[in-house]
């Protein structure tokens, strides 16, 4: 192997090294956002649920619940 051989192949494994870690960092990002999204979507439900005790804690205090 010559050295623009020795370069060309030196800069393959350069490359194809980049792409790996890039796809990485891609699927950890895609990750992260999904965890965001179910983080949300979990405190939403917590927050509807607490919401909903307090109008029903509102309703049995002014006697409307039945």
């Amino acid at each position: 192997m010559d050295n623009s051989q020795n370069a060309s192949y030196q800069a393959g494994q350069v490359k194809d090294q980049t792409q790996e870690k890039a796809s990485n960092m891609m699927d950890k990002a895609g990750n992260t956002t999904q965890s965001a999204k179910e983080s949300c979507q979990e405190v939403g439900q917590q927050v509807k649920a607490k919401a909903q005790g307090a109008a029903d804690a509102v309703k049995d205090a002014v006697g409307a619940k039945k």
